[in-house]
């Protein structure tokens, strides 16, 4: 990988002048993003008085009997459709964040739950290639993913000319499965409530990668504008990293693995807005 291209250098005075100036932005950005974290948590809520059955490892679960005894459950909408030989890999790159946050989601509780819409034995399959712990459902033959406009049928697209509802507006979407984030609470009585779903760039928060990234130099360096994330790989599909350049060993440039068919488009997670 090159390395930064050419920057403006200053005096320690001139750089801390300007870090203040920078961190008072920063702090203002702080301060509106516990505002909208307040907004969040203020919306109402909507009973969901459909019984969702998703099938898991375990068997068939109602969706209420997924809490796992908390009070609160996040769902990763994951693309993954069926007869797909691996899921999406911007979806891939979210769940790779998930395993390390999970145990401390619970002591907060909160459960966590990725669906798809590939049959049991096709999530399995590819949960073990990944490595993956968390658990994972199906919602295959549910109406699940439809109700929670994630998963999107050809007669949708037929009445939409192509454009389907996602993000909360009809808009284009370059595929059946698209991505987000669902919050659900569960009360004493047993009964669920939907608290919040997030989609399109709203499912950043869980690629704790992208925070790191956007406090380097080049951030995310991403430069496909119709497809942002168009390098990010299975973590199993990566070329080997290279050392930085002048450093004494130097393997062999490799490109990345290509995935293989049947893969969600490129679209997927990197849909901006």
């Amino acid at each position: 990988m090159n390395a930064p291209t050419p920057h403006p250098v200053v005096s320690a005075d001139e750089w801390l002048a300007q870090r203040h100036a920078l961190l008072a932005r920063e702090k203002a950005l702080t301060r509106l993003h516990d505002e909208v974290a307040a907004q969040r948590r203020a919306l109402p809520w909507t009973r969901v008085d459909k019984r969702y059955t998703l099938d898991t490892v375990q068997g068939p679960r109602a969706l209420a009997d997924l809490f796992d005894d908390r009070s609160q459950l996040l769902v990763q909408h994951f693309m993954f459709g069926q007869g797909w030989e691996q899921g999406c890999p911007s979806c891939s790159f979210m769940a790779d964040h998930m395993g390390g946050m999970e145990l401390h989601l619970q002591h907060r509780d909160v459960s966590v739950l990725a669906v798809s819409r590939a049959p049991l034995a096709e999530i399995e399959r590819f949960r073990q290639r990944m490595g993956w712990q968390f658990r994972w459902a199906s919602s295959h033959g549910s109406d699940f993913n439809h109700d929670f406009a994630v998963s999107f049928t050809p007669e949708q697209r037929a009445r939409g000319n192509g454009e389907v509802f996602y993000n909360y507006g009809k808009r284009p979407f370059p595929a059946d499965e698209a991505p987000g984030i669902s919050v659900f609470v569960r009360n004493d009585a047993g009964e669920v409530f939907h608290a919040y779903s997030t989609f399109g760039r709203g499912v950043e928060a869980m690629m704790g990668t992208y925070q790191l990234l956007d406090l380097t130099p080049r951030g995310r360096h991403e430069t496909n504008p119709a497809y942002p994330m168009d390098w990010v790989r299975h973590h199993d599909r990566y070329a080997p990293s290279l050392p930085l350049a002048g450093s004494a060993v130097a393997p062999a440039a490799q490109a990345p693995q290509p995935s293989p068919a049947h893969t969600a488009p490129g679209g997927c997670c990197s849909t901006r807005g």
